[in-house]
């Protein structure tokens, strides 16, 4: 395969920009001609499918269309197209602190047959937690300096199992579990978690490098001082040949759980220091990548680090990375960017930098580095880029880095769909920014990306968090919204169509009250319900989501006799039979928690590293119970966010910090969520409510 290769090894100086610009076309990269670009991308409509979808993280589409997503809070969501619900299929207990919980999810290649449903998430083991008697201590706070008694303790796994899908109820006793990647908890950030299969039915999983980032100054974390927490140092994770993280794995099942390994991975089984799991390594965090079904090749994206600027004591800024996986291999991380962009061998003792990295052969002296010394030579990314705009690929703006890895269109001339996306995207793998808010198209020749087109660029894609193509040929997009480590309100599931000759309705469903005690009556409005070309609507509702019509007036009232959580439902159809379908959330018994926050920088301004003390209060129907209060503080930072702890309790207070890199870094902010989770009697379900205050640094 031809590789496009940077013809030198300067450094892009790379400086923090707006994170909105103008789109601009495709542009033909040198020999080659623009790909064919549809005449009208205003054909494509996005439909929404659940507004209300947690904290999202990971979606898969069944073969009838049905739609699995999951929060990182542990619970799964199956979007059922026949009703438009979007009940709860499962909910995983989990560990979650910093960014672990329920990650990834996925279907068996033979799911027709099998209805085996793949699932990674953070077990909840025997893990410190925060004891919200001891407002001034954090126990789940991993300690940053000790011994490795002290370290022992925050030792966890994230684990990848399977369980049956039985109707629209993922069955949790039914689990099988295929691998365990162990990890150290207690302490941010990075752990990955996607997952897909090849053609010969292979799994390969992703795996972030758990690697702190926060005390690097936002270059290469090598800080393997004694007495360190072993978490600094990326060498030990997505740098050494015997660990799981910062890597991508391929493995078979066996029938019964538990795997095999394939042939052809990075290292042979037997091979001293490494493990045969590994396809390919030096990964940071690979949050997104998808196998090509037709060619098995792997698109894989690679988060960047936090450096806006190179430092020659240091290594390059931060890139983001895009690449064709079609062989075991090394991809660098924490030593290299691509084969010409090392990062220096920095002493973290002496604060002396050392020689640039070898590329070609590059040495992991680590002191917690458990396996070979000498590692592969790094390959070449396909795409690379910064901060600013990249003179090789000036299709993806400027922003912040988040590069996400879709899915290549397979294009069916066979298919009926009326909402499959056309010809023109056939073969074109999809590339997603999480800051810059675009999907973009990649059209590749003989390895080489040639032209990069916007995809839908009438549509706002808030965060996308994941995209899938459905068998119906449309895309469907996760989207986090905009904020941090909460469902927000922009968060949704959504399906992109590609319209010929009519368009989809949209729905609009409020209500008067949305909880209160039983009986409860509710005055229902689809106002604002429209069509875009005009058509005729019917409206069909289902008050109480047991799949039977209540009402078909536009406007109608119902009343709540029982206790419980009812997804009011509003199906619209036009006249040529397409339908879509909004719901609002009526609670009936329990009430919402009104969470308020209130946090209080120390001298009443506000700098990394104060103490930032806090006091919530809670205002509920039923008896408030402090130990279920959650605040967690986060470094707000461009449009996302770092989790970098959280404590129990109603007061408290959080140590905050950032470290040298990112304090001269723009956009930064520090973020306290409070949240709060009723335990009402009587067999209904929780609720949560929450808040958030968000602190600016002074200048």
């Amino acid at each position: 395969m031809t590789l496009r290769r940077s013809t030198t090894a300067a450094v892009v100086v790379a400086t923090f920009a707006g994170l909105t610009s103008t789109s601009l076309p495709a542009t033909a990269h040198p020999g080659h001609e623009p790909a064919p670009v549809p005449a009208d991308q205003s054909a494509f409509q996005k439909v929404t499918l659940n507004d209300r979808p947690g904290e999202p993280m990971s979606l898969a589409v069944l073969p009838d269309l049905r739609v699995l997503h999951t929060a990182r809070t542990g619970q799964v969501r199956i979007n059922v197209p026949r009703t438009g619900l979007n009940p709860i299929a499962a909910d995983v207990p989990i560990y979650q602190h910093d960014e672990e919980g329920l990650q990834g999810v996925a279907i068996d290649p033979d799911f027709k047959r099998n209805n085996w449903v793949y699932l990674y998430y953070s077990p909840p083991g025997n893990t410190p937690v925060d004891d919200p008697a001891t407002p001034d201590v954090n126990e789940g706070d991993a300690p940053t300096t000790g011994t490795q008694a002290d370290w022992d303790r925050f030792k966890g796994a994230l684990r990848l199992s399977r369980f049956k899908l039985r109707g629209n109820t993922l069955d949790l006793r039914s689990e099988q579990k295929i691998i365990d990647v162990p990890v150290d908890r207690g302490i941010c950030c990075h752990v990955g978690g996607q997952i897909d299969f090849d053609s010969k039915g292979n799994l390969y999983l992703s795996t972030g490098d758990d690697t702190n980032p926060f005390e690097s100054d936002g270059y290469a974390p090598l800080d393997d001082r004694p007495g360190r927490n072993p978490a600094f140092d990326a060498r030990r994770s997505a740098g050494n040949t015997n660990d799981l993280r910062g890597k991508l794995l391929r493995i078979r099942v066996k029938p019964g759980g538990g795997y095999t390994i394939p042939r052809g991975n990075l290292f042979a089984p037997g091979t001293p220091g490494t493990r045969p799991e590994i396809y390919a390594m030096g990964l940071r965090n690979p949050f997104r990548f998808d196998v090509n079904a037709k060619t098995d090749q792997i698109y894989m994206a690679d988060y960047s680090p936090d450096a806006d600027h190179p430092d020659p004591a240091r290594g390059p800024a931060g890139h983001g990375r895009w690449m064709i996986i079609d062989r075991p291999g090394n991809y660098g991380w924490p030593f290299c960017v691509t084969p010409t962009i090392p990062y220096r061998d920095y002493d973290f003792a002496t604060e002396t930098p050392g020689p640039a990295f070898n590329c070609a052969a590059p040495v992991n002296d680590s002191r917690y580095n458990t396996g070979r010394r000498v590692l592969p030579p790094v390959r070449q990314p396909e795409i690379y880029y910064s901060y600013e705009l990249s003179p090789l690929f000036p299709e993806l703006e400027t922003g912040g880095i988040g590069p996400m890895a879709g899915p290549a269109y397979d294009y069916s001339a066979r298919s009926k769909s009326r909402i499959k996306w056309p010809r023109e995207f056939a073969g074109k793998p999809l590339f997603y920014e999480w800051t810059r808010d675009y999907i973009k198209a990649l059209s590749l020749t003989h390895g080489d990306v040639t032209a990069i087109e916007d995809v839908a660029p009438d549509i706002v894609f808030d965060n996308p968090m994941d995209v899938e193509f459905g068998p119906d040929g449309a895309l469907y997009v996760l989207e986090y919204g905009t904020g941090y480590f909460a469902e927000l309100p922009e968060a949704q599931l959504a399906r992109v169509d590609w319209t010929r000759g009519n368009r989809t309705p949209v729905p609009v469903v409020t209500s008067n009250i949305d909880n209160g005690l039983a009986p409860m009556t509710v005055q229902f409005s689809s106002a604002g319900t429209a069509d875009p070309d005009g058509d005729a609507l019917r409206y069909a509702w289902d008050f109480d989501a047991d799949g039977r019509v209540d009402s078909r007036e536009l406007n109608p009232s119902f009343t709540y006799t029982e206790n419980g959580v009812y997804e009011a439902t509003l199906n619209v159809t036009d006249s040529t039979g397409r339908r879509a379908w909004a719901s609002v959330r009526i609670v009936v018994g329990n009430t919402v928690p009104v969470v308020t926050l209130n946090a209080e920088p120390a001298g009443g301004t506000f700098q990394f590293g104060d103490v930032v003390t806090f006091t919530v209060t809670v205002e509920d129907d039923g008896p408030i119970d402090c130990a279920r209060v959650n605040v967690a503080y986060i470094l707000g930072h461009d449009e996302h966010g770092h989790p970098l702890t959280s404590t129990a309790g109603c007061a408290g207070s959080i140590q905050t910090f950032v470290d040298t890199g990112h304090a001269g870094a723009s956009n930064l902010r520090g973020v306290f969520v409070a949240s709060y989770t009723d335990a009402p009697e009587g067999g209904l379900p929780p609720l949560s409510g929450s808040d958030e205050v968000v602190f600016t640094p002074t200048p």
